[in-house]
């Protein structure tokens, strides 16, 4: 194949890592693509290809420059160094081995430009301040973390000595590492530029895939002869459209709901859907214009919000007539009499927006077919799920579907719904032996990808004239766009949450997810509970406020606990901490209100406010099984390998289960190999989301190491509290007072060498919700409480948040540092929620337009561990990952109307929606 036009090359001369080059290369070519694609340097990541996220920052004559911004010919000459050449110096090194201990890289996207814009300030400022390296850094946007431990990383480096261990020096030497705060088993690879990403592998000879996709957010079309049409451009191979689909043109999350086409049949339901796969060589498959390709659009009025989508006609699918996908319903008790006799009672509309999950990392992978198995890499959170939706796909058994997870870049739920998955699969199968590529551009994952659902909330409490809660009621819309994705999911749970961490006896929570001609909604953070806790904390206010007692005591007052049943029914037998949280947060909570008292005083155009909220989740999927299975293996000559198929998506699982199956077995974390992210060779652990990897795959990591543990035991006939010394094929048992050795050589094999095995599976119990939601829908919960101080400026309707202090109950803090880590990139994005982050289809498709939190949004924040031992859990532990932020946007709003006197009810409260609340009657 010949391209369509080649563009000319000069020969240039770079310098690299001290490493001289000479290329022929289109002087106009971005420095960030030859790097990665003619020197191999993939550590240089490309998350926008715009210069908005810095992913790609590298050093040019040392100066920090973004290299997708930089034609390769303005580099000619200079000295470049990359987040690979970091470890040839001393502070390069000391500034790898800060991140390392301080847990500042967490899915590591945007760690190589954080370390190269980091050397920036470093060189010049050895010892620099806090504002200086947020200044340094602040091109650079990161999802995760929510900067605060990459500034404590930076501060810090000049104190770390040179070590070629990348970390793993840190790494305990001896047994138990519960509660410790080790480094992450696999942060040396996300932050030496190693880590394989979704855009950084491909077999040698990948074909580029690229999806053409709707302009239009309703419309009929009609193909002409895209064959015909492949055949006059050089350089396409072939034009895939939904006829080439070997199996079920379908997918979806839910067994028996399949209702988004992989390429659409004659009838698009959203702008950026894909209608057409075209593959060939990158530059002209790149270079087609959509305008060039014969289809035939025929445009429909779009059902475009809530209120249009339940009027659609016709409806969107045909399956569902009322355009509603389902419903969900919590009842308990007399909610109208209860509220009907009330002293008090509080009630409301609220709002909430499209909510980009805005991963550094946008979608990316490559397909290859082997005989009659298909093998597809990519960025997931759920690599089982997508085997099955692949299988399901292609027409063949799962067990001829392969899927190996790169490292991921950022999911927040976004990369639980397949992407790139099923259209290099399709475009593979028909191409043996040839790989299929696919990146995602920045727009293109934005434009197509799911979103936090739109939310319209009605909701009313009531209580007693001391307080106490007596009823509670909710109807809550939720749009789902145009497919289900994770809709039934979000209406189901948020019925059982409504009401907040709270003792009600009565209650009606009603929901309905509701189809839409607009982007799908679908996982993000929390699964609805973020939208619902800010109606029902706002209620709350109101409630305390007529009853005329602190906010604070309020919550104290109703605050669920051990032997309190939920509006489920379900009594909590164990592990209830939100009281305890509200009680540490007290001191804290009293010296930011007479701070706020004082500075208002001064009457100047700034107000202060602090405000309140408290959050509870149900850990895991909602009454259905959640198993997950983890092996442990011993091979012949000791080594212990770590058979764990849970995605770390950066919140650090790899790491946690990894200290848990240590520490049941009884031997140093350091000792443990993983293998991770291949369901040729891993259990199924279940899907990364629900906060549900530390509690269910950290139990089933402790059975694993257990059962490990007792077969050396049995074999050596040693007591249970015997310790066994790891390290060789000859294991050394104490036992009592004797030792005794097992020679691991001596063991028949089981499968590859390996000579033992411990394995583990867990699956919280639940049971069924019932017609009107009764059950026990969850085995545990997490509870938080936190208190934001902020200054709303009166004259902008500016907000800036100062402080946040969070308590949260965890059971046990199995690694203390990545715990801090979620809870600060949980309120990072709670934050964004509350009062920036706005998804407009076709207008905020970049993160130049859609603003996510930089490292001068972030307040100060104070952290509070409760461990409230969960006795189901690993060493008592439960999850952190929705936990972390569902309470910020609501005490972010609590505190604006503690503030200002208004009440917020529409997220995000964008500064002219707070200028224009704060001045009801127009000018």
């Amino acid at each position: 194949m010949t391209l369509h036009h080649k563009p000319a090359t000069i020969a240039l001369s770079l310098t690299v890592n001290s490493v001289a080059h000479r290329l022929n290369v289109a002087p106009s070519a971005r420095l960030s693509e030859v790097l990665r694609d003619h020197l191999g340097l993939t550590g240089t990541k490309i998350g926008c290809d715009a210069g908005d996220c810095g992913a790609c920052t590298v050093s040019i004559d040392g100066q920090q420059a973004c290299a997708c911004l930089v034609p390769v010919a303005q580099a000619q000459g200079g000295l470049i160094t990359t987040v690979e050449g970091l470890g040839q110096s001393e502070l390069g090194q000391r500034l790898r081995e800060s991140f390392a201990h301080h847990g500042a890289a967490q899915c590591g996207i945007c760690t190589p430009g954080m370390l190269m814009a980091a050397m920036d300030v470093l060189a010049t400022e050895p010892g620099p301040s806090r504002q200086q390296v947020m200044d340094a850094l602040g091109g650079v946007l990161c999802r995760c973390t929510g900067y605060e431990k990459i500034v404590d990383a930076v501060v810090d480096a000049g104190r770390f000595p040179r070590s070629t261990a990348s970390g793993n020096h840190l790494l305990p030497k001896e047994n138990g590492s519960i509660g410790q705060r080790i480094p992450k088993l696999d942060g040396a690879s996300r932050i030496d530029g190693s880590a394989l990403f979704g855009a950084d592998a491909a077999p040698a000879g990948a074909l580029w895939l690229r999806a053409i996709r709707s302009p239009h957010a309703r419309a009929r079309f009609t193909l002409g002869d895209v064959d015909a049409w492949a055949k006059t451009r050089p350089g396409i191979a072939r034009v895939f459209s939904a006829r080439e689909v070997p199996g079920h043109n379908s997918f979806g999350v839910y067994p028996d709901l399949k209702d988004q086409p992989v390429l659409a049949e004659g009838h698009v339901r959203y702008r950026g859907e894909a209608i057409l796969t075209v593959v060939g060589e990158r530059a002209a498959v790149e270079g087609i214009l959509v305008d060039e390709l014969p289809i035939t659009w025929i445009p429909e009025d779009p059902a475009v919000g809530i209120a249009a989508g339940l009027r659609a006609d016709p409806p969107l699918h045909a399956f569902k007539p009322d355009n509603v996908l389902t419903r969900g319903l919590v009842e308990r008790g007399d909610a109208d009499a209860a509220c009907a006799s009330a002293a008090h009672t509080a009630d409301g509309y609220y709002g909430t927006g499209f909510v980009e999950h805005a991963y550094i990392e946008p979608e990316a992978g490559y397909a290859i077919r082997r005989g009659d198995r298909m093998e597809v890499f990519a960025c997931t959170q759920a690599p089982m799920m997508d085997r099955d939706e692949v299988a399901r796909v292609l027409g063949l058994p799962v067990a001829d579907v392969v899927i190996l997870a790169s490292a991921c870049g950022g999911g927040f739920g976004g990369k639980l719904d397949v992407s790139v998955q099923p259209l290099v699969a399709v475009a593979a199968w028909h191409l043996p032996d040839t790989p299929i590529r696919c990146i995602y551009s920045r727009i293109e994952s934005m434009a197509s990808s799911t979103k936090r659902h739109p939310a319209e909330v009605w909701a009313r409490a009531s209580c007693d004239a001391k307080g106490h809660l007596v009823s509670f009621e909710m109807d809550a819309d939720f749009n789902t766009g145009a497919y289900a994705s994770w809709g039934p999911t979000v209406a189901n749970r948020v019925p059982v949450h409504a009401t907040g961490p709270y003792k009600v006896p009565h209650v009606r929570n009603r929901t309905r997810a509701i189809y839409t001609n607009e982007t799908p909604a679908g996982a993000f953070r929390g699964f609805g509970i973020p939208q619902a806790a800010i109606a029902q904390e706002s209620l709350y206010d109101t409630l305390a406020e007529k009853v005329g007692i602190d906010r604070l005591e309020f919550r104290l007052i109703n605050a669920i606990r051990v032997g309190d049943s939920t509006p489920s029914g379900q009594v909590l037998q164990a592990s209830a901490g939100l009281a305890e949280c509200l009680e540490r947060l007290r001191p804290g909570w009293n010296a930011l209100l007479a701070d706020a008292d004082a500075f208002n005083a001064r009457k100047t155009r700034q107000r202060r406010g602090v405000g309140i909220a408290c959050m509870w989740y149900g850990i895991g999927n909602t009454s259905m099984s959640n198993p997950s299975t983890m092996r442990l293996t011993l091979d012949v000559a000791g080594k212990i390998t770590f058979w764990n198929g849970a995605v770390d998506i950066g919140q650090g699982s790899t790491t946690v289960l990894g200290q848990i199956a240590a520490d049941a077995l009884g031997c140093p974390v350091g000792l443990l190999l993983s293998v991770i992210g291949d369901t040729d060779r891993t259990f199924d652990a279940g899907k990364t989301s629900a906060s549900r990897q530390t509690f269910v795959s950290g139990k089933a990591a402790e059975l694993a190491g257990k059962a490990l543990r007792a077969e050396i035991l049995r074999l050596t006939n040693a007591g249970s509290e015997a310790r066994i010394h790891f390290g060789g094929a000859l294991l050394r048992i104490e036992d009592n007072g004797r030792e005794v050795t097992l020679d691991l050589a001596q063991l028949p094999e089981l499968t590859d060498r390996q000579v033992l095995e411990g394995i583990g599976t867990f699956d919280p119990p639940t049971t069924p919700l019932d017609a009107k939601g009764q059950g026990a829908p969850y085995a545990t919960y997490g509870f938080a409480a936190q208190v934001a101080a902020l200054d709303v400026d009166l004259d902008l309707g500016t907000v800036k948040v100062n402080k946040v202090i969070a308590a949260h109950d965890v059971g046990r803090s199995i690694n203390p540092m990545l715990v801090e880590g979620q809870i600060h990139g949980g309120i990072a994005q709670g934050l964004g929620l509350a009062l920036m982050e706005e998804f407009i289809p076709g207008r905020t498709e970049n993160l130049h337009d859609y603003l996510i939190p930089t490292f001068g949004d972030m307040p100060d924040i104070e952290i509070i561990l409760v461990e409230a031992h969960e006795p189901l859990g690993p060493s008592g532990a439960k999850g952190i990952g929705e936990p972390a932020l569902i309470p910020t946007a609501p005490a972010i709003f609590s505190a604006i109307r503690h503030a200002v006197g208004v009440i917020p009810r529409r997220a995000p409260l964008l500064p002219h929606r707070l200028w224009e609340l704060m001045r009801p009657d127009p000018i």
